[in-house]
């Protein structure tokens, strides 16, 4: 990305600093869980022993959208759901995903709560949000993060696990996927997936000057202490999602983890996402439209929210 695209995304960069990215959508005020920890912690990951079986996926391109019909069961070992912390059992799901058209806003956008940031080759989405918030209230604007620990959501190996709907998804980076895929840090990253703007994803590798490289996030944690009082105290460990700020230039991706990159994918050239070892691992913007399919349905008699994401 330019620097002129980098300039754009400052006041993106300062919403999601306030928490503005946190809010509730248009669904209503939900009813969530209370939460007080405000240290981050080890994530436990659950073992991937267990093969689903039933996964269907379908996909074409006509220019720069993206079609996929997929029923979100993976085809490589998931964790035991439900499980303590994740009481929900992986269930097929009726995906039609259809991504925006690839061109770069003047502007990105946060992801919206409800929104999805993209799709997996394999039909499974990504996910990064945690419907987990501070005293269980959005509107103070402190939402946990769900590879900080503080809040346990019973994450298998590969960084995912199940909402309300059934819906398996990736929270972080899709180990059996990748390893599926073949993916190597000694090579270009395989496609991973598909953002909702239509642009592609990989997974932490790239060439660049003729050289396999790590794509490294350009977020860091904040200097100091958090407000206290009736926001959450203690240092900015990572906890939160706003425990984190952009730093242009801090790493080798834009504040959406993105990059203009040339893959054995798109030999002209592309804008790419990219998943990384650190925060914020799945992007948290686009850069793009996203495509209207790529929002969560409402469970039907359900208050968005209440239950773990």
């Amino acid at each position: 990305m330019t620097a002129k695209d980098i300039i754009r995304l400052s006041a993106l960069v300062a919403a999601m600093a306030a928490g503005v990215a946190a809010r509730t959508d248009a669904q209503g005020a939900p009813h969530m869980r209370v939460h007080t920890a405000t240290e981050a912690q080890e994530t436990t990951l659950l073992p991937a022993t267990r093969v689903p079986s039933g996964g269907q996926v379908q996909t074409s391109t006509t220019g720069d959208r993206v079609r996929m019909t997929a029923n979100g069961i993976p085809d490589h070992a998931v964790g035991k759901f439900p499980n303590r912390d994740n009481p929900h059992r992986i269930s097929a799901q009726s995906y039609r995903f259809e991504t925006g058209p690839a061109e770069i806003r003047r502007t990105a956008q946060a992801l919206r709560r409800g929104g999805i940031m993209g799709v997996a080759v394999n039909g499974v989405p990504f996910d990064p949000g945690a419907a987990e918030f501070w005293m269980g209230r959005p509107d103070l604007g402190w939402q946990y993060e769900a590879l900080g620990g503080a809040v346990k959501l019973g994450l298998d190996a590969n960084h995912a696990h199940v909402q309300p709907s059934g819906a398996y998804h990736y929270h972080g980076l899709p180990t059996g996927l990748m390893k599926q895929l073949g993916w190597s840090a000694q090579a270009e990253s395989p496609l991973i997936g598909y953002a909702a703007d239509g642009f592609p994803i990989y997974a932490l590798t790239a060439v660049r000057e003729g050289r396999v490289v790590e794509m490294t996030s350009s977020w860091r944690l904040k200097p100091g202490q958090r407000p206290g009082g009736a926001y959450p105290s203690g240092m900015h460990d990572g906890a939160f999602v706003q425990d984190y700020t952009y730093v242009a230039g801090a790493g080798s991706l834009d504040a959406c983890n993105g990059a203009r990159v040339v893959t054995q994918d798109y030999p002209q050239g592309t804008y790419a996402y990219f998943l990384t070892r650190d925060f914020p691992v799945v992007p948290r913007c686009l850069v793009g439209d996203a495509g209207s399919s790529f929002t969560k349905p409402r469970l039907p008699g359900r208050t968005p929210g209440a239950a773990r994401p």
